[in-house]
């Protein structure tokens, strides 16, 4: 029941964290807004951190390098999702981004041996079927014309790296608790920061872009909807636990469709009704 109840937590502070974060995206470049969410993270949490010291004892190096790989590729995924809502509609970019649960739940099957019912297995088929929808155009696909966006791209591209996070996650937090293995992740922000100088890429504040309200409401949604989906995966499958957290994505698109009001085609709508059909099914059906 507690995983059950911490993945609801999820849902909505992930879903409601999303619409702050689409906002922040068009008034800062991804790469800023990547640092700043770790960098603050860091420093909102160390105080917390300080007294959670003792559960430290049982990393081992082994489980620190998979930490570490694991927090690279979820500041890969942030990059790509914050880079897609800078070219693409922000309803489509929502949706496809938070539809990672389909590869959580199918990594989750294959490497910790979770069992999952035949209703979960058609809705990941669903979610599939609605992201094709949503990237391709159909009547170009006919005719053998395959184009698309590079936000499509980077959309989809957050859904794999963040499903990969999502999944083997539940590894260091089995072995030192719900805590560490995020914080790890957001102490990882230097890396974003040398690569930046590397590139020349100038490090934006948000606070001079006026974006700081949705910001910070953002960083404290999403902290929260992490840290309440690693304490749910320590107390149930992630199987079941990832795809009732992923299917904030409905409520994303709710107030997506009520605040932004973006143009969006017949066959994306068709697509993201269908993708948000098979994130329900694998919900409604994660006790199976």
């Amino acid at each position: 029941m507690q995983a059950i109840f911490f993945a609801l937590i999820s849902y909505f502070t992930w879903g409601s964290g999303a619409l702050f974060e689409a906002i922040a995206a068009r008034k800062i470049n991804s790469y800023s807004l990547t640092f700043w969410s770790f960098f603050y993270s860091v420093i909102l949490l160390s105080f917390y951190a300080l007294s959670q010291t003792a559960s430290l004892k049982m990393m081992t190096f082994n489980i620190l390098c998979l930490n570490i790989f694991l927090g690279v590729l979820l500041i890969i995924g942030c990059f790509l999702y914050y880079e897609a809502y800078r070219s693409v509609n922000r309803v489509i970019v929502g949706t496809i981004a938070q539809s990672f649960p389909a590869i959580t739940v199918i990594l989750s099957l294959i490497f910790f041996s979770e069992r999952t019912s035949f209703f979960q297995a058609v809705g990941i088929f669903i979610i599939f079927l609605g992201m094709f929808l949503s990237i391709f155009n159909i009547s170009e696909f006919r005719r053998r014309i395959l184009t698309i966006d590079k936000g499509f791209i980077f959309a989809f591209g957050a859904m794999i790296t963040w499903g990969i996070y999502f999944a083997f996650i539940k590894i260091p937090v089995d072995k030192v608790g719900w805590f560490w293995p995020n914080y790890i992740t957001f102490s990882l922000f230097p890396l974003i920061f040398l690569y930046m100088k590397i590139k020349k890429i100038k490090l934006e504040s948000p606070i001079n872009k006026n974006v700081a309200i949705p910001f910070f409401v953002s960083r404290v949604l999403v902290r929260t909807a992490e840290f309440s989906y690693n304490f749910a995966i320590s107390k149930g499958m992630v199987a079941i636990v990832a795809p009732i957290a992923g299917a904030n994505v409905t409520l994303f698109v709710i107030l997506a469709f009520i605040f932004f009001k973006d143009p969006i085609k017949k066959q994306q709508i068709v697509g993201i009704v269908t993708t948000l059909i098979g994130i329900i099914v694998l919900s409604l059906f994660s006790g199976g």
